[in-house]
């Protein structure tokens, strides 16, 4: 029996990788505790185990005392008593006596039993937290084990990981002994064991499958600068090149897209845009919102804001099915979008700079026109004159002025508009498309889609 232990205590210790030693302590500890439960706290007990014998030993040690002095037995010997076991011994000496585990009794036993165990499941968790706090941002693959209200549980071997719901791609199905394959976002702790959290939709579990199919981006010379998804359903990965010499997208796609293929086929048929990076805000804003043409690009720096002019006929394009190229351009390049058709960018600034040259004229300032209701230049035009003297710092003197220059501005703006819809009409017969992304009505933004899905060549896997 006393070498069974120490093979058991073997057999464990290369079963489970766990240090023989800390079994060895577990076990010691363990026997002490039952001891101590069994015969009382004031008992002074030492346990140890013997490698030799495979043993565990327990001595119980009591102070020698005279005979009147004794207080506890547990703790206290007469010297009479001591000396029938160890004739030179002394007062005040300790004296040591051999317990028997087997007198410990079943409860006892038992005791020692779940301390045992526990000791060992938390050593156990300790060594793959330990094995996978290191590990995030790698992908791991595993096989699905079952569903829970938390989302999917895959079996890692040693330990198990959770997919969240808000982690998988939507619409991904799985079934008990699918293979998966995801992406490390967090180890925690937790009382039952380290959990393990992965994700398919993360950003990162693509820039991970690029570093994994493309040597270049593995070795460095193609960096991806960031990665925007809608998951399950399209994404634009930004990449710059540190050599001259070798093209970035090319890189990705590889030849005849076998490259990104095999990315798309992980991610279940998801679209991917590769485009250009670029440090100028305007070039990489182009590249991003590929396959739109462009018309041009007002950068306000200060709102972190881009306003974005495009043919009329280009407005579909520009915000793909459900507002989604502008999105992703968007979430890609972390600036705000918006998107005007070139009708109505024209319109717009022409009539704001039409309100400011009045405001000049009549030697008022913008805001008072605008804090008096007047936003536009047709709403001065119908304004009564006792209208017009509710703006602050408008008088009758100047009403003459004012209206002269509202009827000379109003036939320049109009002729300006009349010939610039011509040409649009000429150009193609879209120009009453909506002026804005957030504008556009939902029936002409799903139209969107349908010509998107069509046009969209730019580098991306069909």
């Amino acid at each position: 029996m006393s070498m069974d232990i120490k093979k058991a205590i073997d057999q464990i210790s290369k079963d489970r990788g766990l240090d023989r030693d800390m079994l060895v302590d577990t076990l010691e500890e363990a026997v002490r505790t039952s001891v101590i439960r069994k015969y009382g706290e004031d008992l002074d007990v030492e346990v140890s185990f013997n490698e030799d014998t495979g043993e565990i030993e327990v001595f119980q040690f009591k102070v020698v005392t005279r005979d009147e002095d004794i207080e506890n037995d547990i703790t206290q010997i007469s010297i009479e008593d001591a000396r029938e076991h160890d004739p030179s011994v002394q007062l005040d000496d300790e004296m040591g006596f051999r317990l028997k585990v087997e007198d410990l009794g079943r409860i006892a036993a038992q005791s020692a039993k779940q301390v045992i165990i526990q000791r060992m499941r938390d050593a156990e968790q300790e060594i793959i937290y330990e094995e996978f706090k290191d590990r995030q941002g790698e992908i791991l693959s595993g096989i699905i084990q079952r569903r829970d209200k938390a989302g999917w549980i895959i079996n890692l071997g040693r330990t198990e990981a959770l997919l969240p719901k808000d982690e998988q791609i939507p619409r991904e199905h799985y079934k008990r002994g699918d293979r998966v394959q995801a992406l490390v976002i967090d180890v925690r702790k937790e009382g039952r064991g380290p959990q393990v959290i992965v994700s398919r939709s993360h950003p990162d579990y693509m820039a991970m499958l690029f570093k994994r199919e493309v040597p270049e981006v593995d070795d460095g010379t193609v960096v991806i600068m960031n990665i925007a998804r809608d998951p399950g359903s399209r994404a634009k990965a930004a990449v710059m090149t540190r050599d001259r010499d070798v093209d970035p997208v090319g890189a990705c796609v590889g030849i005849r897209g076998s490259r990104i293929q095999n990315i798309v086929q992980e991610l279940r048929g998801e679209r991917i845009d590769i485009v250009v990076w670029s440090p100028e805000i305007a070039t990489y804003a182009r590249n991003a919102l590929s396959p739109a043409v462009i018309t041009r690009i007002v950068v306000d720096e200060e709102e972190n804001m881009l306003e974005v002019i495009v043919p009329d006929n280009q407005l579909t394009n520009a915000i793909g099915r459900k507002g989604q190229n502008v999105k992703l351009a968007s979430k890609l390049l972390g600036w705000k979008i918006d998107i005007f058709t070139e009708t109505r960018y024209n319109e717009g600034h022409a009539i704001g700079k039409g309100l400011d040259q009045l405001a000049s004229v009549a030697e008022v300032p913008l805001q008072a026109f605008v804090d008096a209701g007047f936003q536009t230049i047709e709403k001065l035009q119908d304004a009564t004159d006792e209208e017009l003297l509710t703006v602050e710092g408008l008088t009758e003197s100047k009403i003459t002025d004012l209206r002269t220059a509202i009827n000379f501005l109003s036939s320049a703006i109009e002729g300006t508009l009349s010939e610039e819809a011509d040409e649009s009409v000429e150009a193609d017969d879209a120009a009453e498309a909506p002026v804005a992304a957030e504008e556009a009505p939902a029936e002409e933004v799903e139209e969107a889609g349908e010509t998107e899905e069509d046009v969209t060549e730019n580098k991306v896997t069909e």
